[in-house]
């Protein structure tokens, strides 16, 4: 029977680093490092004979202790990730990259289909009486820790105390831009019959650091109703996993599709680009009638291309998958690699026209936008 498991030593009161020498690192390395977008030290080489999260038999995407996806390149090396952060091409952000836009959702959604892009890769979800948050992150910094990492530059497109009855939670990976304790923590005590979905090993994170509300993990292929009307599939997709220093690929990442009665909703979750994960959901739901794609965090290529797709791959997500319509997401409120804010939104924009698409089939959206259909 698969379990998943959580050590003494993935706790926050057993943290690995003193407070004065989790400074010196972030000082030397930039946290990048510790987040896992460069993140060669969350892969320890002693190698561990177990799983931190997750105990259960080897298949064609676990070894028995990580997790990967078949063919996926190799992890970097530290030798990449220093040569990354000492060329110095990391834009400069602005301190505010205000959202013009600020949403208050209706209660509920009886009819229809209506998405608010909160900000990143943050979303609430409502369609047939369901209100659904993905990847939720309300905290002003994307990181293991409150002094330093990558901070917001806007608001929430919904304020906290604007979301309406939560009734789930999806989590595609445990990075901390994606995976928030404090805001689960908030939702816990303001939403408690919320439930939560995430990939294999998550619940032992979630677990771990005290969240009460119930969990269900899931492997990739398999599905879990969120009500009589809607469904969650769970979809492999091109990325990895580490909360901390040695426990990369130790929880499984995802996508999702949602199958509504407004339509198959489709959540790439953070993937680098590799068309049969896209050309398959067409395949197996349909085309989308919405598809969430991450359009940011992909410079510089050499280093972020097996991770993180760039604008040009994001259009090919479009195509590939077939979506009516898509967001544009992950971008403009973490800064998390070296582009500039507007960056992944302008070569979106001249990507489509390259191709012949429609400025509305696939929008940049800033936090508090809304699409509806």
């Amino acid at each position: 029977m698969a379990v998943s498991t959580c050590p003494l030593r993935c706790g926050a009161k057993h943290s690995i680093l003193s407070a004065m020498k989790r400074r010196t690192l972030l000082k030397t390395l930039g946290i990048p490092t510790i987040l896992g977008v460069g993140g060669v030290f969350a892969y320890s080489r002693r190698a561990n004979a177990r799983s931190f999260y997750y105990e259960g038999p080897p298949s064609d995407h676990f070894d028995g202790v990580r997790f990967f996806l078949p063919g996926q390149t190799r992890d970097k090396t530290q030798a990449e990730l220093w040569s990354w952060r000492m060329a110095g091409g990391k834009q400069v952000w602005p301190a505010s990259f205000a959202s013009p836009f600020q949403d208050r959702p209706p209660g509920g959604l009886r009819n229809g289909l209506r998405v608010t892009l909160i900000g990143h890769a943050s979303f609430l979800i409502q369609a047939a009486g369901q209100n659904i948050l993905v990847d939720p992150v309300y905290s002003e910094r994307a990181s293991p820790f409150a002094f330093a990492g990558p901070k917001r530059v806007n608001a929430p497109g919904i304020a906290f105390s604007n979301l309406p009855r939560i009734d789930h939670i999806l989590i595609t990976h445990n990075h901390y831009d994606h995976m928030d304790m404090a805001t689960l923590r908030r939702l816990a005590a303001e939403h408690p019959g919320a439930k939560i979905l995430v990939p294999l090993g998550n619940d032992a994170i979630l677990a771990a650091a005290g969240i009460t509300l119930s969990i269900a993990a899931r492997d990739w292929g398999e599905a879990q109703p969120l009500s009589t009307d809607i469904t969650a599939h769970l979809v492999p997709a091109k990325h990895w996993s580490a909360r901390g220093l040695f426990d990369r690929r130790h929880a499984l990442w995802c996508g999702f599709v949602l199958e509504t009665p407004a339509g198959i909703v489709h959540i790439c979750g953070d993937t680098g680009y590799h068309q049969p994960l896209f050309t398959s959901i067409r395949e197996k739901f349909g085309a989308p009638r919405l598809s969430l794609i991450p359009i940011g965090a992909y410079e510089p290529r050499w280093f972020m291309r097996d991770q993180h797709v760039d604008p040009q791959d994001a259009v090919n997500i479009l195509l590939d998958c077939g979506a009516k319509a898509a967001i544009g997401c992950h971008w403009g409120t973490f800064q998390l690699t070296d582009e500039a804010a507007e960056s992944p939104a302008e070569e979106l924009a001249g990507e489509l026209v390259k191709r012949g698409i429609g400025a509305d089939r696939f929008v940049a959206f800033r936090p508090g936008q809304v699409w509806e259909g």
